[in-house]
């Protein structure tokens, strides 16, 4: 390792603790942002790479931000509490039932709003139904991890559903309907697989019975118009995304003037906080995303890139779907121990500094989706999440029961998902 390397790997390991650990309790945003300019100090990184960098994340990073804010428009209009109660009527009163409408719910939300919207806004609804019906906190957590499981592992099927896949995809570019094309299926095996397997290692804590007696109406909608508006909204992105592929129009230039109609539409309707809304929307993850893409582009720059791609390229002419299954586990062990946000552009320099081309290079994307499941650091929602869980609830998830989880389910997931699009190579 040349010395350069090693300062750069040395600055990205402070920056990432300083992320985790909040030192004088400076925000995520400004930690990485720390490592950034110490970076250009020492002169690890040029002022053109910089630019470089700014011309691969800024469509992911605002768009990112204008679909979290959509999410959050909805939510305040009561549509996620509106379906979560909706669930629970669904069910019927059987825990099982409960456990994959959940799923299948939390996947649905996870494609559109992306995998921070499932696991931060829904988590607290759920939780909060759960408790009315007088659920154990054992069967509590059960739900909740499941929500958080398939949060990430259902976030593939589209370019807004989780952060990554807009960095991963966009590189090569490839636009929002080929992506979504290719990924569709393997999104289908891994909500399968997650449903699965969850079931397995929760199956003991799921209810049979539970009363949903305490499911009476209630004024839980704010905004009528805002709530209507829910499914052409969902429908009128997803053919804008599509339409604009085709035109290589950039995907933020149409979640951003979406969002901007939803503040301005809930800003006449009043009943919703929409200051509260822009508040909220994760402005440090912009700021973070910039701060370590510097730092993790000064690690590839100076010799990382090289050495992944030649262990990418070790492993590519391995059979029957076992490249496609090493790559991902590789961009997923990454993600797990460095956070997916950094590990996505390492991932995506590697690949192309290796000459991938094809399905292999979304192999970046599902691992960098699935992968941070297996360490509570592997992403920021994550954190944000245990958090939030233990804040609203009072409920405590340990990072030996999180990782047993996250491994337990998230190994045959990934693998099973990975083979799937290996599938698709060769039907």
């Amino acid at each position: 390792m040349n010395i350069d390397l090693a300062i750069s790997v040395a600055i990205f390991v402070v920056s990432l603790f300083m992320v985790i650990k909040k030192p004088f309790r400076i925000d995520i945003g400004y930690s990485a942002l720390i490592g950034a300019l110490v970076t250009a100090v020492l002169g690890l990184i040029t002022l053109d790479q910089v630019i470089t960098v700014l011309s691969i994340v800024w469509n992911a990073t605002l768009t990112f931000v204008s679909v979290v804010i959509i999410s959050l428009i909805f939510d305040e209009s009561g549509v996620f509490h509106h379906l979560a109660l909706k669930l629970m009527k669904l069910s019927h009163g059987s825990g099982v039932r409960l456990f994959i409408y959940v799923i299948i719910g939390g996947a649905f939300i996870s494609a559109i709003f992306a995998n921070d919207g499932t696991a931060l806004v829904l988590t607290p609804i759920i939780i909060s139904l759960l408790s009315r019906a007088g659920f154990r906190e054992k069967s509590i957590i059960a739900y909740v991890m499941a929500v958080g499981f398939i949060a990430d592992s259902a976030s593939i099927p589209l370019l807004v559903s989780n952060l990554v896949n807009i960095i991963a995809a966009t590189y090569f570019g490839i636009a929002f309907f080929p992506y979504m094309e290719a990924m569709i299926f393997p999104d289908l095996v891994s909500i399968a697989a997650s449903l699965t397997f969850l079931y397995i290692i929760y199956r003991k804590d799921i209810p049979k019975k539970f009363n949903s007696e305490h499911n009476v109406e209630e004024d839980y909608i704010r905004d009528r118009t805002v709530f209507r508006l829910f499914y052409p909204v969902i429908t009128a992105l997803i053919i804008l995304y599509s339409i604009g592929g085709f035109f290589s129009i950039p995907i933020s230039f149409v979640a951003m003037p979406m969002a901007l109609f939803m503040v301005l539409l809930s800003r006449r309707g009043k009943a919703i906080d929409y200051v509260k809304v822009v508040k909220e929307a994760p402005w440090q993850i912009i700021i973070f995303s910039l701060g370590m893409y510097i730092v993790v582009f000064a690690m590839a720059e100076h010799g990382l890139a090289s050495m992944l791609s030649s262990v990418l390229l070790y492993f590519s002419s391995y059979p029957y779907g076992l490249n496609f299954v090493i790559s991902g586990f590789i961009f997923a062990f990454t993600a797990s121990i460095m956070n997916n946000l950094p590990s996505v552009l390492l991932g995506d320099i590697a690949l192309k500094t290796g000459g991938f081309s094809g399905y292999i290079v979304l192999t970046n994307a599902i691992g960098n989706d699935i992968g941070p499941k297996f360490t509570p650091i592997g992403s920021l929602a994550t954190l944000v999440w245990l958090y939030m869980i233990k804040r609203k609830s009072g409920i405590k998830i340990r990072t030996v029961d999180y990782m047993k989880t996250g491994l337990f389910v998230g190994i045959p997931v990934l693998t099973l998902t990975l083979l799937s699009l290996w599938v698709e190579t060769i039907l």
